[in-house]
């Protein structure tokens, strides 16, 4: 799996100290679009260069990395088709892949620490999408996203209370 990995200047140990981790234990081709230090860098940059890479399908899916890592989300759910999750559990990091088929997954440089990012990071690898009725929800997502890039209005169903 090629995978495209970024981060500013909040992110710059954190993905340090992921990377071996990244290409020895989970054998994966990744590719550092990040900055190459602690000298104050815009994280909008970076995630960009991560999501355009996946919409090109130069890589399967993207880590990035800033301080708290909700830059780095907000700016990676702007792009189209990107499903992009701020992950501060194991838990979480697993149902991001298993029920929203995430393709990005963003982290705090600042926030979690290397054990906790090796083990998010495992458990997003690790899961697998489950389809089903998840499929549903993914579906409804790329219809708003659909009328929302085209600069229509989404009209909403009536909806249980």
């Amino acid at each position: 799996m090629k995978v495209a990995i970024a981060n500013d200047h909040g992110g710059y140990e954190l993905k340090t100290k992921i990377m071996g981790f990244l290409k020895d234990d989970l054998k994966l081709d990744v590719l550092d679009y990040g900055c190459g230090g602690t000298q104050i860098v815009r994280y909008p940059y970076y995630a960009a260069r991560v999501c355009q890479a996946i919409q090109k399908g130069e890589v399967d899916k993207g880590i990035l990395i800033c301080s708290t890592g909700i830059g780095m989300s907000i700016v990676a759910n702007k792009f189209k088709g990107i499903r992009a999750a701020l992950v501060d559990n194991s838990y979480s990091a697993e149902m991001t892949t298993r029920h929203n088929d995430s393709n990005v997954i963003c982290l705090g440089g600042r926030c979690i620490g290397d054990f906790n990012a090796i083990d998010f990071l495992k458990r997003w690898f690790g899961a697998s999408f489950e389809g089903g009725r998840h499929c549903i929800s993914l579906g409804i997502i790329e219809d708003i996203e659909e009328k929302n890039f085209a600069g229509e209005d989404y009209t909403l169903p009536e909806v249980e209370k």
